[in-house]
């Protein structure tokens, strides 16, 4: 397995930071959407196994110890296996190994991320073969021992060193280390103990997920070979834009039009909302920019039961044609309220600025 500060391209000293910064740039450049080629896939699965390990404080800990996928340095015993092989047998070595990692992207619409969905994903994995269990042998047939090594998955061999003829353990050629050999293996999977397949897996997704948010699902990944265990799975979310409503955090945002009249004398209507209709007053006196907010009509928080606020931004529409009574009553009008001529104004603060782009479209 390629070493994860390798893979990043850190050296072991590479501070949170760095490592951070190696990641986002391998990311843009092998993720799906940008390189669609098997090699940048791979390439990006094993990225993004790295990245997990060295962004955790404590994983990261454990990897440089020789914990979980790392390997250790230390000890007189590791400096002579490095230049003489093992010393003592340790046993023959598992045909079983964790499966891979997958990384599976999910679209979701504004309406699903609101209370949370449910997602049946059709991915082809690596599964364990249904024909020998994962034992990578013909059906009735089980491995035999190795006659070079006796079933040690190691055979001694007599080297000059410096220090004068030392014996040592080397994996068998034969076995290669594992001990035993599969005479017959199975037809269906080739001796892997794994083939691939086309898999539906069930998912419950949260409420409240974002686009760029992952989540991890430990053993939904890719079968090892010979009956090994899963790999993860991780689900990488993307929020499609919805044409009415835009989000901030658990809050949705709309624009309203509302007409001349209605913002100088006051309304009552109704908005269609992602979850329902809410039932909207607006006052009298109304002005553009202003905002009617609607609690708790928003998003449902991630793991929590708390949702956001329904924020809805009014753009009062100014008649472009008027027919010759109607300019004459509004005439009158400006007769007697046009005090003072038109001047600039402090700009109002909050959701006018979010939304000035909604506002001229």
């Amino acid at each position: 397995m390629a070493d994860h500060y390798d893979v990043l391209g850190v050296s072991r000293e590479a501070s949170q930071d760095e490592i951070k910064k190696a990641y986002r740039k391998l990311a843009r450049q092998l993720h799906p959407d940008v390189n669609p080629s098997e090699e940048a896939a791979e390439r990006f699965k094993s990225v993004t196994h790295a990245y997990d390990t060295l962004s955790d404080t404590e994983r990261r800990r454990q990897y440089d110890q020789g914990g979980p996928d790392g390997q250790s340095f230390g000890g007189f015993g590791d400096i002579f296996e490095t230049f003489f092989g093992q010393q003592g047998s340790r046993g023959p070595r598992s045909r079983a190994e964790r499966g891979q990692d997958a990384l599976v992207r999910v679209e979701l619409d504004l309406d699903e991320v609101m209370f949370g969905t449910h997602r049946d994903l059709e991915v082809t994995t690596a599964v364990a073969c249904e024909n020998c269990q994962g034992t990578c042998c013909a059906p009735g047939t089980s491995p035999t021992t190795c006659s070079a090594c006796g079933g040690a998955g190691s055979v001694q061999r007599q080297v000059r060193s410096i220090l004068g003829m030392v014996v040592t353990n080397q994996p068998c050629a034969q076995c290669r280390g594992y001990g035993t050999v599969i005479e017959h293996p199975c037809e269906t999977c080739h001796g892997q103990g794994r083939v691939r397949a086309n898999v539906s897996i069930p998912v419950d997704i949260p409420s409240g997920v974002d686009s760029g948010l992952r989540i991890h699902l430990p053993g939904r990944g890719e079968a090892g070979p010979a009956g090994g265990a899963n790999g993860d799975l991780y689900l990488e979310i993307r929020v499609r834009p919805h044409e009415v409503f835009s989000r901030d955090g658990d809050d949705l945002q709309c624009v309203i039009e509302v007409s001349m009249a209605d913002a100088i004398l006051g309304t009552s209507t109704t908005v269609g909302a992602l979850d329902g209709d809410v039932d909207l007053q607006i006052p009298a006196g109304v002005q553009s920019g202003e905002v009617l907010t609607v609690r708790g009509r928003g998003i449902t928080r991630l793991r929590s039961t708390h949702r956001g606020d329904l924020d809805i931004a009014v753009q009062v529409l100014t008649p472009a044609k008027l027919d010759g009574k109607s300019r004459k009553l509004i005439e009158e009008f400006a007769t007697r309220h046009r005090h003072e001529a038109p001047r600039l104004a402090r700009e109002k603060q909050g959701m006018f600025s979010k939304l000035r782009d909604r506002f001229g479209r």
